[in-house]
């Protein structure tokens, strides 16, 4: 005799691999699912990570700006120290010159002139004076070109005067200043 099984194995075999596939899909997406919360859970971490490094770069750059600052302000009282050392060992240095300059302006002033006006700007001295006459104003530019402190004197106007002080010529000069070596006595 013949056995014949009438059981529906198709199906059943169908229904046992539909549940395998069900179940390997389940298990596909619990480990794609755990890996997604790994990768995402160490992506979080990395810019936590990096984010703390920023934070610390920025409070260290602010730090370091502020000693920046520091710094810029000390160097501009430096520089600025540095140059009242300088104006001040610069009028030490000249602190004879300028009472050598008006010495020497005495010593070449000729009789029967007088200044009455002087001014000093940089090198050029301008001078306004009277004189008894014209020679006069020659002998005090010949004064001038031998003279150490003075040099290049350069007349601009002669004219007479019509006051109470008639005689006189009203002249206006320049010259330059020079600065000779001085010696020690002198310093």
């Amino acid at each position: 005799m013949a056995k014949i099984n009438l059981r529906p194995w198709r199906e059943e075999l169908r229904a046992e691999k539909q549940q395998q596939f069900v179940v390997m899909l389940l298990g596909a997406a619990i480990v794609a699912a755990g890996m997604a919360f790994l990768w995402k859970s160490d992506l979080d971490s990395k810019i936590a990570y990096q984010e703390s490094r920023n934070a610390y770069i920025q409070t260290a750059t602010k730090q370091l700006e502020s000693q920046i600052k520091e710094i810029e302000d000390l160097k501009r009282k430096r520089d600025e120290l540095l140059a009242r050392m300088r104006v001040i060992q610069d009028l030490q240095g000249k602190r004879p010159v300028i009472v050598r300059v008006f010495d020497e302006l005495v010593r070449t002033l000729p009789e029967g002139l007088y200044y009455t006006d002087l001014k000093r700007a940089n090198d050029k001295v301008s001078i306004v004076g009277m004189a008894e006459s014209n020679s006069r104003i020659s002998a005090l530019m010949r004064q001038f070109e031998t003279s150490d402190w003075f040099k290049e004197p350069d007349l601009f106007d002669v004219a007479s005067v019509d006051d109470a002080r008639a005689g006189y010529s009203k002249f206006t000069l320049s010259v330059s200043q020079q600065t000779p070596e001085l010696k020690a006595e002198d310093k």
